[in-house]
């Protein structure tokens, strides 16, 4: 496992600042380029898996994954006609079951049309290992001209709990959610798509008995309903297969190796990106007592809340624990077979003790064995950094290159024209009203009317400003220019009380331009019409007449 050198970092990438705008990198016409150069990069890895090649295991493991994937999404939708599973290219991408925004529900578009141009298979992983920490969403409401932002809930407050294992506590409030975002966000935007999906959410919600799963078999339903063919499975379905159990093993096996090399490669990023968090891009795996941390979550169905993963070597074995409650030995050593210890894992998972993998545990296995393409977000393929310092430091191998998509589309509501070099020059103006109001003196009528006492003020602070300050003038010339400005102050009174109105004019119609130009607000509150205008735009699927988007909807 020695390394070998790192590829050049990974230019930095910013989300879209224009509306309706797109990020896709490299760009769709270089996907033939990308998939030939990692399936190269591919036929050159040799690693050993614990006692089962790199190869080998990547061959069970998309057999399981294709198959895990047709099982899921034939729950819910029609699945659509694949290529020969066994040749197959797999094209991966993932996030969180949520409500995310239009510019990561792209994503999902762009991975169905790479697929569809390969004839390869997309697959949407569902990180449902992380946890779900919000159960409303921010709506804006209001007018265009005082729009301000409402928090909507869609079910009752818990503990953090994985997607994994989250029901649905409030059924009613679940079930009138939709209802309630359509009524808030009403006179800014007349008919979200909320309107028309949270109906498909609760239908999914009887039947998956889950909140993540719920939202996202409802969206995957809407997907297939604007021509995108793909498939998607919980990530928890990924870990429990084994495959990954045997990926899992290896790890545990050669943690301290692993640790070190994560933390190395943690390090590497803080220093390249400045940071001084010891929480970013992720913490270090820590060293508590002998005991190694890991890069995995563990819980119990019993008791389902998400705790660090540690492990010790100890007689020829491997011990993990959870660092509270239990510790479990695996029949494992560092340079042993693996399969005694993935038969373990695998009656642990039966037995209802989940080990499943962290955000990089999950990129890496979709990178290494998984996928033949990993579509990211800007953030995934900013700390995927650190995954390829692993590839390279810990594994010995090439990584294989990563396509970026994202985008920004803001609600179709006209933002007020004002912008911040407006507020700096009124904060300005002010503040030279009160520091230099002789300035102002000459353009007003109450001052021409009695122009004597004002012209006998700014005489006299000429000269102090004239005067060089000395140690022995210093506070007597402050103090003098402070009396005089605070004397003038009555005749500039009007222009002032004139520019603060401005002025609190000005900071309203930023604050509303910033509700309304936020580019984080779900998908299922735009309407249908803008999110397929902004897909048909960037090349992707949609119901939309291409060459008329404007008449969509009428």
């Amino acid at each position: 496992m020695s390394g070998i050198a790192v590829q050049s970092e990974r230019p930095q990438l910013r989300a879209p600042s224009a509306d309706g705008g797109t990020l896709i990198a490299p760009p769709l016409s270089d996907l033939a380029d990308v998939l030939g150069e990692n399936r190269a990069r591919r036929a050159t890895w040799q690693y050993d898996v614990q006692g089962r090649s790199l190869a080998d295991l990547a061959r069970r493991a998309r057999g399981e994954l294709l198959q895990a994937a047709l099982a899921y999404t034939g729950q819910y939708r029609d699945v659509p006609r694949l290529p020969d599973s066994a040749t197959a290219e797999i094209l991966l991408a993932g996030h969180q079951p949520e409500l995310f925004h239009p510019g990561v529900w792209l994503k999902n578009f762009a991975l169905g049309k790479m697929a569809e141009s390969r004839e390869a298979v997309g697959i949407n992983l569902l990180i449902d290992n992380d946890t779900m920490k919000q159960a409303s969403l921010p709506v804006p409401t209001g007018t265009p001209k005082s729009p301000r932002l409402i928090s909507v809930p869609f079910d009752r407050g818990h503990d953090p709990l994985p997607f994994e294992e989250r029901p649905i506590i409030d059924g009613d409030l679940f079930r009138s959610f939709g209802a309630r975002a359509v009524e808030a966000i009403r006179s800014l935007v007349p008919h979200p798509l909320v309107e028309s999906f949270w109906p498909l959410a609760c239908e999914r919600a009887r039947a998956a008995g889950n909140l993540g799963l719920a939202v996202a078999q409802a969206r995957h339903i809407v997907e297939s309903r604007w021509c995108l063919s793909s498939l998607e499975v919980p990530q928890s379905r990924v870990c429990a297969a084994e495959s990954f159990r045997w990926f899992t093993a290896h790890l545990l096996a050669q943690l301290p190796e692993f640790r070190h090399r994560f933390n190395e490669a943690v390090g590497h990023y803080r220093r390249r990106h400045g940071l001084r968090s010891a929480a970013h891009p992720f913490p270090d795996l820590a060293k508590k007592d002998g005991w190694l941390e890991a890069p995995f979550w563990i819980w119990t169905t019993a008791e389902p809340r998400r705790r660090a993963l540690f492990a010790t070597q100890r007689d020829r074995r491997v011990v993990i624990a959870d660092g509270e409650t239990f510790e479990l030995e695996l029949p494992l050593t560092p340079e042993g077979d693996g399969a005694k210890a993935v038969e373990r894992l695998g009656e642990l998972e039966a037995a209802g003790i989940k080990i499943r993998s962290r955000a990089l545990t999950t990129t890496l296995w979709a990178r290494l064995v998984l996928s033949d393409l990993f579509v990211h977000g800007i953030g995934g393929a900013k700390y995927d950094e650190v995954t390829d310092r692993l590839f390279t430091q810990f594994f010995g191998l090439t990584p294989p290159e990563l396509m970026v998509v994202s985008g920004t589309l803001r609600l179709p509501v006209p933002a007020p024209n004002v912008s911040p070099q407006q507020e700096g020059a009124l904060k300005q103006r002010l503040w030279q009203l009160r520091h230099h109001p002789e300035k102002f003196l000459e353009d007003h009528a109450e001052v021409r009317e009695n122009h004597r006492p004002t012209g006998r003020l700014v005489d006299e602070k000429r000269r102090w400003i004239q005067t060089s300050a000395t140690r022995e003038n210093a506070r007597e010339r402050c103090r003098a220019i402070r009396r005089i400005n605070a004397s003038l102050q009555p005749y500039v009174a009007g222009e002032r009380c004139r520019t603060a109105e401005r002025m609190r004019d000005v900071e309203r119609v930023l604050a509303a331009a910033g509700v309304l130009s936020w580019r984080e607000f779900s998908f299922c509150l735009h309407p249908e019409v803008s999110l397929q205008r902004f897909l048909c735009e960037a090349g992707l699927p949609g119901t939309l007449d291409r060459e008329n988007p404007a008449g969509a909807g009428q």
